[in-house]
């Protein structure tokens, strides 16, 4: 199976490199170089990542993402000049799904690249999971509450997978950040707590209760049904 990228980036030279290392690594590309060209085109076709600058014309990065996520789980990587703390956990509570920092290195973009395809397509596990009114369908990466469609990005989908899984178990900060970055826990950076908070307010919303407990000291787990 051929991926397919969307590369969204004014800066053409950096689009360009994105490019051209898209695929010379396997993975069809598609360019965009302004927010207008950028919206038409995730409109009109399907892909299986969005790589993304905040800073476009006409559009932001920040309306793209807001858009993607009223209609698709489609993965975002953020590639921007934006090193702001601030900035980079308002993107993510907006749905992306990761955010590498200008310049960036073109062996950590792939990486990251592979990562996230990696966790989002999933392992096969059983075709769904269903705990306290809550269903998770593996093949289609879906959830509904009581019967009503709950829309959650990729990151946030992996991590109720992973608490649905094993509803009993308290998960630490740590474990959740490898089994859903699949990478090595270094530092609290507030990544964990930003998904977590999302995902919770978006089953809360669905539901009328608090669906994940938070245990102080250790982390996080499914909270029982009551």
């Amino acid at each position: 199976m051929k991926y397919k990228i969307a590369v969204i980036e004014d800066d053409r030279e950096i689009n360009n490199i994105l490019f051209r290392l898209l695929t010379d690594s396997g993975y069809e590309a598609v360019q965009a170089f302004d927010g207008s060209e950028a919206s038409r085109l995730l409109k009109a076709e399907n892909f299986d990542l969005v790589l993304m600058d905040l800073m476009l014309p006409y559009k932001s990065g920040e309306r793209l993402i807001a858009e993607i996520r009223e209609t698709s789980q489609t993965p975002v990587i953020v590639i921007s000049a934006k090193s702001m703390m601030e900035t980079k956990l308002e993107v993510l509570r907006l749905g992306a799904d990761d955010y590498i920092i200008k310049p960036f290195d073109i062996d950590e973009v792939l990486v990251r690249i592979e990562v996230v395809l990696r966790r989002t397509a999933g392992s096969q596990h059983s075709d769904s999971l269903e705990v306290g009114g809550i269903v998770l369908n593996n093949t289609e990466n879906s959830v509904t509450l009581d019967g009503t469609a709950v829309r959650l990005t990729a990151k946030e989908l992996m991590l109720l997978r992973l608490f649905m899984e094993h509803p009993q178990k308290v998960y630490t900060k740590a474990e959740l950040y490898e089994s859903v970055w699949n990478d090595t826990y270094y530092y609290e950076d507030n990544t964990i707590n930003v998904h977590v908070s999302n995902l919770r307010s978006k089953l809360k919303k669905a539901g009328g209760r608090d669906f994940i407990d938070t245990v102080w000291g250790i982390g996080y787990r499914l909270k029982g049904e009551g």
